[in-house]
């Protein structure tokens, strides 16, 4: 990867890029819309990366280019202002940028920008926190910007909320920022604080993205943060005390049943048990890590994603059964925002490629009109890094 960005960026610039950096996507394990409602969320990085490359120029242009296609875009650095349309795209670069100017950054003079992935956008595995960190490692690196990796997750963060604009938790970019191999990395949304958790051996992930694209900008996660909000402000007229939804258990939600709108008391229920599955899974993959009950949870976690928060697709569902099915499957639920995407199984070591192809079979023949889905078979990663 390294190298075909260097390659990338000769070729169209003409020249050398001083810094190249790149940072994962990553595979919500289990937390599903826990993070922005206060609770603790696990994920992976995963072997697949956004990978960027930058130089400095001598005036105070900006210009972006993608080895997906496309022209360059050009702007100046006193119009960081988001784009829309066809190059949407720079709006995670030139956010980030704006975001780090406002933190303090020096930059006196523009950029010249290149991007490359080998991570598949729309299919729930964070394209955007990975192009967000990666852009980040890059920039501090190019301006000798001095920023620890918390607050370099926190301003990515900053950057999708405000500039973007989708209302996302920290749970992406922690997990891009701070992802170890063989590890999974914990995050508890309210302080926020970082740690990691050991994997157990014999664990691999298949991901089956459904290719349903979704933008978060035009989906309904805005609604559902809105929903989660005013079920918060329900809760917070019987329990005052209570910062986020995750601050009351079951029983207490069940309470005030009668007084909530059905949606609002649904997507708050699914909020307060995802949270204490998440710390069910902590306390196993601390004992030693009980696959078989993982996966148990990870399943409970897709039910409750379809029927109570209302996230996910005919297509995910489908996906989920049949792995359901499948002797050497731990576990699968959608991960990511859902409304499309992928489904991510926790797998045995004897679940193969042919398992996987027999499987979309069997899903094309249940859905014949949906696309065609996409297989990946993906191991743990490090997390952001700068590479030159």
């Amino acid at each position: 990867m390294h190298q075909t960005i260097s390659e990338f960026f000769q070729t169209t610039y003409g020249q050398s890029a001083e810094v190249v950096a790149r940072a994962p996507g990553r595979i919500e394990f289990i937390g599903n819309h826990v993070d922005y409602n206060g609770g603790k969320v696990l994920g992976a990085a995963i072997n697949r990366f956004v990978t960027v490359a930058v130089k400095s120029r001598s005036d105070r242009r900006l210009r972006f280019v993608s080895a997906q296609g496309g022209d360059i875009v050009e702007m100046d650095l006193d119009d960081l202002t988001p784009r829309s349309g066809k190059v949407s795209w720079v709006n995670y670069p030139v956010g980030m940028l704006h975001v780090l100017i406002r933190d303090g950054m020096k930059v006196e003079q523009g950029f010249d920008f290149a991007v490359t992935s080998d991570l598949p956008s729309g299919a729930g595995l964070s394209s955007s926190a990975a192009f967000e960190l990666s852009t980040a490692q890059a920039l501090v690196a190019l301006y000798q910007y001095p920023l620890t990796l918390e607050r370099m997750v926190l301003l990515a963060q900053k950057a999708e909320n405000e500039f973007v604009g989708v209302p996302c938790g920290v749970l992406d970019q922690a997990v891009s920022g701070f992802g170890k191999q063989n590890h999974l990395v914990l995050i508890d949304c309210r302080e926020p604080a970082f740690s990691t958790l050991p994997l157990p051996d014999g664990v691999h992930f298949w991901i089956f993205n459904t290719n349903l694209k979704h933008s978060l900008v035009d989906s309904l996660y805005a609604t559902r943060h809105r929903e989660c909000q005013v079920a918060l402000r329900q809760v917070q007229t019987e329990f005052e005390e209570a910062a986020f939804l995750t601050d009351i258990n079951a029983a207490q939600l069940q309470a005030l049943a009668p007084g909530m709108r059905a949606d609002h008391f649904s997507r708050a229920q699914h909020v307060i048990e995802e949270h204490a599955r998440v710390e069910a899974c902590e306390e196993i993959l601390m004992g030693g890590g009980d696959l078989a009950e993982v996966g148990r949870l990870l399943f409970a976690s897709h039910d409750s994603s379809r029927r109570l928060f209302g996230n996910s697709t005919p297509e995910l569902d489908a996906l989920v059964e049949l792995l359901a099915a499948e002797p050497n499957v731990w576990g699968a639920r959608l991960t990511g925002g859902g409304f499309g995407g992928a489904v991510m199984a926790l797998t045995k070591v004897a679940f193969s490629e042919a398992d996987a192809e027999r499987l979309a079979a069997a899903y094309r023949h249940r859905l014949p009109a949906a696309p065609e889905p996409s297989i990946f078979h993906v191991t743990t990663g490090d997390g952001a890094c700068r590479l030159l």
